[in-house]
């Protein structure tokens, strides 16, 4: 059984994990020698590069799902564009890496998700945006050449890291990962809750989902892996 617990396991080697407790809704944590920090926005923030990364955005998915005849209530889009706006602001990023799946479906491409990113891409024409090409994006179309995003195949460099939407374990490099939906069951009381997290390995990363359109694949520790919970704006590190 998992507990949550302010207690941070020991990390055997800088590459893998030397977490270390921080407030407001993160966690530090040093990977391939870089020090990055883990949000409860279910992001990566990586300050020596001015970097944001996120994965699994699935922007549409609700007009796909209405396309497909299943009433889902509206607004999915909105709400997920105003928080990747605020991961923005709260760390004066520059540069937003995408791990895939930025859409959902073609079907969900219908005019308003359009004029709602254009409206938001405009909003931040400063941040540069690039795209990791994932499965979803593959079957719903790479994004309008207007919203500005530069869309790169699966892996992708950028030193120290490798850009992935598949999990991998590279050779060389620190892969960060999207894809699974990474989350843990926490039980306790009688009581049992599911909550997305990272998963962080010895050469890779797995982001959490971060689009609220998304369902969680309940994830296992493996040796050498250290999962992190989110729990609302809280972050708890599992044994």
């Amino acid at each position: 059984m998992s507990h949550p617990s302010a207690e941070l396991p020991f990390a055997d080697d800088r590459t893998s994990r030397a977490l270390r407790p921080a407030g407001n809704g993160s966690v530090h944590a040093t990977l391939a020698g870089e020090e990055v920090v883990l949000l409860a926005l279910r992001a990566l923030h990586w300050p020596r590069g001015a970097t944001v990364f996120v994965a699994d955005v699935h922007l549409g998915k609700g007009a796909a799902l209405r396309a497909g005849g299943v009433a889902v209530p509206r607004g999915a889009t909105a709400t997920d564009l105003a928080r990747l706006s605020r991961l923005l602001e709260s760390t004066c990023a520059t540069r937003l890496v995408i791990l895939g799946d930025f859409l959902h479906a073609a079907a969900g491409r219908v005019p308003a998700l359009d004029a709602a990113v254009l409206r938001w891409r405009d909003a931040h024409a400063d941040v540069a945006i690039t795209l990791v090409r994932g499965n979803h994006d593959a079957k719903a179309g790479d994004p309008s050449a207007a919203w500005r995003v530069d869309v790169v195949a699966d892996p992708h460099p950028l030193a120290p890291f490798v850009l992935c939407h598949e999990p991998a374990q590279p050779r060389t490099g620190f892969a960060l990962c999207g894809h699974v939906h990474p989350g843990v069951r926490i039980t306790g009381d009688g009581d049992s809750v599911r909550l997305p997290c990272f998963v962080l390995g010895r050469r890779h990363a797995l982001l959490p989902a971060f689009g609220r359109l998304t369902g969680l694949a309940l994830v296992d520790a493996h040796p050498g892996e250290t999962r992190v919970a989110i729990a609302g704006p809280r972050l708890f590190v599992l044994r």
